[in-house]
This record gives C-alpha cells, sequence and structure tokens, in this order.
C-alpha cells in the first residue's frame, strides 16, 4: 500500500475526502509503530489525514505539499512540552511513508470548543476569553528556540501580505465602503505593526475548532489546546485576532476579558487600529466569513468605525 503523488492541493482535498483510499495506510502506518487500529476515526475536518486510534492516540499524516506544517507541528510540540499550564498533545512516534511525514500524538480529553461555545451563557463566555488571553500569552513566554528558524521570518511574512491585501480583498468581496479606507491603512501597517520586536510564537488560529473545554461544578474551563500547524514566530498581537474575529463579537466584556488576560488594559485608538490591520493581514483573513458580529457590514461605514465595532471595550 502506497500514499499516492498528488499534483495539486485539489487531487489531495479529493484524496482526503474518501478515507476507503488512504485508512488502510494509515492502519498500516499504526500497526508499524505496534499500535492498537481495533477502533480507528476518522476525522473528516480539518486539513490533514487524521486519524484517531482509540480514546489515547492520534495519527496526522501530511501530504507532501504541507511538509511545513509537519516541521511546524514537530517543532512546536517538542519546544511547549512542559511549559504550558494546560495540557497540549505529546509525540510520541514520527516517521515518513512514501514521501508524506506523519506524527503521532497524545489524545487530549475535553469537549470541543466550538461545540459547547455558542450555548455558554454571557459570563462564563467572557471567563474563558480571559483564559484563551492567559493561555496566549503563556506561549508567547515560552523561548523560540527552534522556531526562530521557522520560515516565513515576520518582516518578510508582513510585506508581502500588505502587498497583496488589496487584492485579496477585493476577490473576497469586501465591500467597497471598507476597500476605500484600505490604502491608509496599509500605509499606516508598517508603523502600526512592529517589524523588528523580539518575535515570540504565534500559533495563528486560536479559535474554538482548535479548544477543548470541560465543566466542573457548573463552570467550563479551558483544558487543552491543540494544532500547531501554522505556527509563526512574529509580533504577539498577531494571535488576538483568532478570539477576537470568533468569539468576542464586538461584545465589550468579552474584549476586555481577552485583552485584560493576555495583559492589555482597555485598548486605546492605537491599539484597535493596529488590531484591524492585522486582521486584514493575516494569512486566513476573511472578514465577511469570520467576523461573527450580526449584520456587521450595516452597522459600520468604514475601517475606522469596523475596528471600534470589533474592538468595543
Amino acid at each position: 500500500m502506497k500514499l499516492p503523488h498528488l499534483a495539486d492541493a485539489e487531487s489531495f482535498r479529493a484524496f482526503r475526502s474518501d478515507s476507503s483510499r488512504w485508512l488502510p495506510i494509515a492502519l498500516d502506518i499504526a500497526r508499524s509503530h505496534g499500535l492498537d487500529v481495533s477502533a480507528p476515526q476518522v476525522f473528516a475536518t480539518g486539513t490533514n489525514l487524521v486519524v484517531g486510534l482509540g480514546e489515547k492516540l492520534i495519527l496526522k499524516i501530511f501530504p507532501p505539499h504541507l511538509r511545513t506544517q509537519f516541521v511546524s507541528e514537530r517543532a512546536s510540540l517538542t519546544q511547549l512540552a512542559g511549559r504550558l499550564h494546560l495540557p497540549i498533545p505529546e509525540i510520541v512516534a514520527e516517521g515518513e511513508r512514501d514521501g508524506w511525514p506523519y506524527l503521532v500524538i497524545t489524545r487530549l480529553a475535553g469537549r470541543l470548543g466550538s461545540e459547547v461555545w455558542p450555548q455558554l451563557p454571557e459570563a462564563q463566555k467572557e471567563r474563558l476569553l480571559r483564559q484563551i488571553g492567559e493561555t496566549i500569552a503563556a506561549v508567547q513566554r515560552a523561548p523560540l528556540g527552534p522556531l526562530a528558524q521557522i520560515q516565513p521570518r515576520w518582516d518578510d511574512f508582513m510585506r508581502a501580505q500588505i502587498q497583496g491585501c488589496r487584492a485579496r480583498h477585493t476577490r473576497l468581496g469586501l465591500a467597497p465602503k471598507f476597500l476605500e479606507g484600505l490604502d491608509d491603512l496599509l500605509r499606516d501597517a508598517a508603523e502600526l505593526i512592529p517589524m523588528d520586536a523580539p518575535p515570540v510564537i504565534l500559533v495563528g488560529e486560536y479559535i474554538p475548532q482548535n479548544f477543548l473545554l470541560a465543566c466542573h461544578d457548573d463552570q467550563w474551563s479551558l483544558v487543552g489546546l491543540f494544532d500547531f500547524g501554522d505556527v509563526l514566530a512574529g509580533w504577539r498581537d498577531y494571535d488576538l485576532l483568532g478570539p477576537g474575529a470568533f468569539m468576542a463579537a464586538g461584545r465589550p466584556g468579552r474584549v476586555r476579558s481577552l485583552l485584560k488576560g493576555f495583559g492589555y488594559a482597555k485598548p486605546d485608538f492605537a491599539l484597535k487600529r493596529r488590531l484591524m490591520a492585522l486582521m486584514l493581514l493575516h494569512r486566513a483573513s476573511d472578514l465577511n466569513s469570520h467576523v461573527c458580529i450580526e449584520g456587521w457590514q450595516d452597522k459600520a461605514s468604514d475601517l475606522v468605525e469596523l475596528q471600534e465595532l470589533i474592538w468595543a471595550s
């Protein structure tokens, strides 16, 4: 059994969507490490080939064109091991099959954040956002180690994002009233966003799909963090964007909780402006899909009003 050579990302997505084509190979990899394959669970979402091996382990297989995600995940899990106040996966085994690198990692306990978050009362959402802010800060206190060599470099990444920003958001259908202010914001971005400040570990995706939660005495808490395939080294504020867009939803109490956990006081205009710039420059930026404020397109007439709406405090 061999993993195929695929011509492009579209071919890989088609291959991943049909688990009958790759699950036998995944189980063969697991058996080669002496692992139990009696109860496999295919995860349909995500970027790579992912299968649960019972209750304890996960096998992640990375296609050759996403080898950088393997490098990022492996280095991040190694560097952060034992440095955080909450669990992250541990590497149990690693290897390569037909040019496809893979990791076997421990499976964390808890409920997926995206399943729990919508039903939580407001006070618990604020509590969790403070914990998320604290977790981001804890990750960023860890030394970079080998992640200092991760590519692209922050300044190169930001400059490339600035250069392609207008074309990206035009293609994604951002309303003309927001595009009108984009050039002014991009001119400010090089000054607003530190390019040469000491870099920190940036996970890039602090979103509900990558959290695990548990309930004790009617209080939900953050109990696990996973998915380190898109790690960068750069300016710390970049990691506020995921929870800011997907979870804070422009609610002042949520915004304050997130920023307080992170170590920031009430945001001033300069911070909001910088966060707005970074949100537009994020590698996954798509405001029409990611800003979780109902009717936000009608509630703001330009980017300045939008930054006040998203980072309301």
